[in-house]
C-alpha cells in the first residue's frame, strides 16, 4: 500500500525587502515590500515554498494580517494531504475570505510540493508547454520628464512594451503619455493602468485623448465596483479596457464577461488567491473569447517564478506583467525563472524550482506550526 502524505509543519518567515525608490499609483505609494514566506513541509521530508506580497489597499491584506492569519491557516491544514489541493484550496478559502495574497502563499507553497512529488516543473504539472515571453516593466506616477527618462532607458535596455501607471488628472496624464511617447516613438507598445484613479468623465475624456498615442490597454480606469461605468467606457473609446481590481475570482470574471465590461482579464495570483482560482478565471475568459494577463505585486523572483509557470501553459494568458523584482534592493531567491531584459526562461526543476537562499531565511522572524 502507497504511503500516505501529510503536511507534518509550517514555517512562515517575515521577509522585509526595500525598494530601490519609492513607486507611486494612484491608490498608495510604496517603499518596501513587506512580504512572507510560507514554507510547508510533508512526512516525506518534501517541502513546498511559496511567497504572499500584501497590497492592503487592494487585496486587504498586511504583513502584521498575513502572519496572523498564517497561524490559522497552517493549523487547519496540518496533517492532511498536501496533493489534495481541490480540498486544502477549498478549506483555506472558506476559512478566510478576502485576504487573498495570504491565500496564494499557501496555494503556490502546495503546487510546488505536488511538482516535487511528481517529479514535473509546473507548467508540466498544469498541463501545458514550456515557452518563453516577454514582460514588460512599469514607470510609476511622477512627473512627465522623469517618467520619458525612465521609458527611454527602458527602450534602450531593450524592453519591447512599456506600463505606464496613470490615474491622477486628465492633464497631469496626458502630458506624462505625451512625453513618454516623444521620447520611446512609435515603436514601443504602451500599456496604461489607472489603478481606479478616475471616475467615468475623467476616465471617458482622458481616453478620448490618449487614442492617437497608439495605447495597447488600459488597466481598471474606474473603481473595481463601478461594473456598469467600465462598460460604458469600453463602448466609448477604441482603446481596449482591462478588468484588474475588478477581477478576484471566477465569479468576478463571468460578471465581467456576461456584461462585456472589458477586453481583457488581469489575473494576479495574490488577488486570485492562488493557482486554482486563476485556472478558473483563465477558463471562463477563454470561453467568452477573452485573453488574459498574468501580473504582480511586489513579490521576489519566487512568487514571479510561479506566476510565469502558470502564463506559460495557458497559451490564453497572452500578456505578462512580471516586473516586480526589478523594484527590490535584494534578490534572496535561488534557482526560479531568469529574466533576460524582459524574456522570460523558466526552470526544468520540479515544483516551481525556486527558493529562498538560507543565509536571507536566517535573518528574517519565523512563525513554525507543528
Amino acid at each position: 500500500m502507497e504511503k500516505k502524505l501529510d503536511i507534518t509543519k509550517v514555517e512562515v518567515f517575515k521577509a522585509d525587502i526595500g525598494l530601490i525608490e519609492p513607486f507611486r499609483i494612484s491608490l498608495m505609494e510604496f517603499t518596501d515590500a513587506e512580504n512572507i514566506f510560507v514554507k510547508i513541509h510533508t512526512s516525506e521530508g518534501l517541502y513546498g515554498i511559496g511567497e504572499a506580497c500584501p497590497t492592503s489597499c487592494i487585496t486587504g491584506d498586511t504583513q502584521a494580517t498575513m502572519l496572523g492569519g498564517a497561524r490559522d491557516l497552517a493549523n487547519l491544514i496540518l496533517k492532511k494531504n498536501p496533493l489534495d489541493i481541490e480540498s486544502r484550496m477549498n478549506e483555506i478559502n472558506k476559512y478566510l475570505v478576502q485576504n487573498s495574497a495570504l491565500r496564494s502563499a499557501f496555494d503556490m507553497a502546495l503546487y510546488d510540493i505536488l511538482g516535487k512529488v511528481t517529479g514535473l516543473p509546473l507548467y508540466a504539472v498544469l498541463g501545458g508547454p514550456k515557452r518563453l515571453f516577454w514582460t514588460d516593466n512599469t514607470i510609476g506616477i511622477d512627473d512627465p520628464g522623469v517618467m520619458a527618462k525612465k521609458a527611454e532607458d527602458y527602450k534602450k535596455r531593450g524592453f519591447k512594451a512599456i506600463k505606464v501607471k496613470l490615474g491622477t488628472s486628465k492633464a497631469e496624464d496626458v502630458a506624462r503619455i505625451e512625453a513618454i511617447r516623444s521620447a520611446v516613438g512609435d515603436s514601443v507598445p504602451i500599456r496604461i493602468d489607472a489603478n481606479q484613479g478616475w471616475d467615468f468623465p475623467t476616465a471617458a475624456a482622458t481616453l478620448k485623448v490618449l487614442e492617437k498615442f497608439g495605447i495597447e490597454y488600459c488597466e481598471q480606469p474606474v473603481a473595481r465596483w463601478d461594473y456598469e461605468n467600465m462598460r460604458r467606457i469600453r463602448q466609448s473609446t477604441s482603446i481596449p479596457i482591462m478588468a484588474d481590481e475588478s477581477v478576484f475570482d471566477e465569479h468576478d470574471a463571468f460578471k465581467l464577461a456576461s456584461m462585456g465590461c472589458c477586453d481583457y482579464l488581469n489575473i494576479k495570483l495574490a488577488k486570485s488567491g492562488g493557482i486554482h482560482t486563476a485556472l478558473k478565471i483563465n477558463a471562463i475568459a477563454g470561453s467568452a473569447g477573452m485573453a488574459c494577463m498574468l501580473g504582480c505585486m511586489e513579490e521576489t523572483r519566487l512568487g514571479l517564478t510561479a506566476g510565469a509557470h502558470f502564463v506559460s501553459a495557458r497559451p490564453n494568458v497572452q500578456y505578462a506583467d512580471l516586473d516586480g523584482h526589478f523594484m527590490l534592493k535584494e534578490d534572496p531567491v535561488i534557482g526560479g525563472a531568469r529574466w533576460e531584459v524582459g524574456e522570460i526562461h523558466l526552470p526544468d526543476t520540479p515544483g516551481h524550482g525556486a527558493d529562498v537562499d538560507s543565509d536571507f531565511l536566517k535573518k528574517c522572524e519565523v512563525i513554525t506550526i507543528e
